[in-house]
């Protein structure tokens, strides 16, 4: 009889353990949040609040776009008529990769005015925006933002570009002079009797509207790669705060 109730207590004993360690395991699970429209909203603006600050950032550091492949803003298509001739010009090639690169440093200054008005954009979307950007295709944030800042961030962009290029540089000399140096070079030959006989046009371009153009081109094309990043790996991009919000939110398209 002992030793049957031995049996029972050990038995109980296993049991009640058991039960312990599957409730303790269940307490440290996670499971799927009710989210409301508001959680939805608010998390998707917090992910796109990051990733705009890190395209802004990255682009606006020095090299942020000279140093990117991708985005590096060459001369205008224009300048290929300098540039398939470039022999016929004194130090031409010197002359052509001092222009690329302050092209390059007058895009970068002007995207730091980008990061003001992303947040704007973002902070004043509605819930039904957020819905149509959460459901839209992979690029739909980033086409919701230019849709709403780019004739804003162009205006000012381009007095920030404009100052940029005649900001002086490298040898006391401003982008905007370095380019004005190339292309009367150029233009100079182009207008010679060598030139019409070679068939040269000469060339004018406003760099201010160019460069401000690429410049735009350049930062939405770096919130596309961002917002790809997010919707991938959501909880990982997204930054601080709400990790559960973030990752199911991106994760229910």
């Amino acid at each position: 009889m002992k030793i049957i109730s031995k049996i029972c207590f050990i038995s109980t004993l296993v049991i009640f353990i058991s039960c312990a360690e599957v409730l303790n395991t269940i307490g440290q699970m996670e499971f799927p949040v009710k989210l409301t429209e508001a959680d939805v909203s608010n998390g998707l603006k917090e992910a796109l609040n990051v990733g705009t600050k890190n395209s802004v950032n990255i682009l606006s550091m020095e090299n942020g776009f000279f140093g990117n492949e991708l985005l590096k803003i060459a001369l205008p298509s224009e300048a290929n008529m300098i540039t398939d001739n470039i022999s016929i010009i004194p130090g031409g090639n010197k002359l052509v990769d001092d222009v690329v690169l302050r092209l390059n440093r007058a895009a970068e200054d002007a995207v730091t005015e980008a990061g003001p008005i992303f947040l704007n954009a973002i902070t004043s979307m509605t819930i039904n925006d957020a819905f149509n950007v959460l459901h839209g295709p992979g690029n739909a944030a980033t086409a919701y933002l230019k849709k709403k800042t780019y004739f804003e961030l162009q205006k000012l962009f381009m007095p920030k570009v404009i100052n940029s290029l005649d900001k002086k540089l490298i040898g006391n000399i401003s982008t905007n002079e370095s380019w004005s140096f190339l292309t009367n070079k150029y233009n100079s030959v182009a207008k010679s009797v060598v030139g019409m006989v070679a068939g040269l046009e000469p060339i004018n371009v406003n760099l201010d509207q160019y460069v401000t153009t690429k410049a735009l081109d350049g930062l939405f094309l770096k919130v596309t790669e961002e917002e790809k990043e997010i919707r991938k790996n959501p909880q990982e991009s997204a930054g601080a705060g709400n990790a559960v919000v973030k990752t199911s939110i991106w994760r229910t398209r």
